[in-house]
């Protein structure tokens, strides 16, 4: 069974084009807002990201993890919408709500945060690396996660003991 592709999804752009010009705008527009080669510079500007933009369509790598990243950064965007647009119906003024749970942009920003992390690590293919080191019989990473969780279990009950204490003597 033939399985029909669109122009958008042949080859030559989703492997050449789309990577080049994301790079070479991405690189311009950076250049352009930091005037790090000058102020109105933009033929220098564009020669320059076209070159980067040349030399990473020329590496296979680093096209593979930004292509993973890319998607990553769609499905993110069209959850932070569907995130946002519930809060509105629920709540209103969006802006109200991170005023009054001032401790709602912090979670938000970890949550981003590791996000990013996972994505990167992801994309990258390292977490197979990180599963296989963990998970591992012999490994020192299996030792390492043992002993990382029976610290985390003693931090705990100390932390709950302490907290018992300081209640007793109030």
């Amino acid at each position: 069974m033939a399985e029909e592709t669109t122009i958008l999804q042949s080859g030559i752009l989703s492997n050449f084009v789309f990577p080049f010009l994301l790079v070479f705008f991405l690189v311009f527009a950076i250049l352009e807002k930091t005037k790090v080669l000058g102020d109105g510079k933009k033929q220098i500007n564009a020669l320059t990201a076209l070159v980067i933009g040349l030399i990473f369509i020329g590496a296979v790598y680093p096209k593979i993890v930004v292509g993973k990243l890319t998607l990553f950064l769609a499905v993110a965007l069209v959850l932070i919408f569907v995130i946002l647009l519930t809060f509105g119906f629920i709540f209103g003024d969006i802006g109200k709500v991170f005023e009054s749970f001032g401790w709602m942009k912090y979670v938000l920003g970890i949550t981003l945060l590791v996000g990013i992390v996972g994505a990167v690590i992801w994309a990258t293919g390292l977490h197979t690396v990180i599963i296989e080191f963990f998970t591992s019989g012999n490994s020192t990473g299996s030792q390492f996660l043992s002993n990382a969780v029976l610290l985390i279990v003693i931090i705990i009950a100390v932390a709950i003991v302490m907290k018992n204490g300081a209640k007793a003597k109030a």
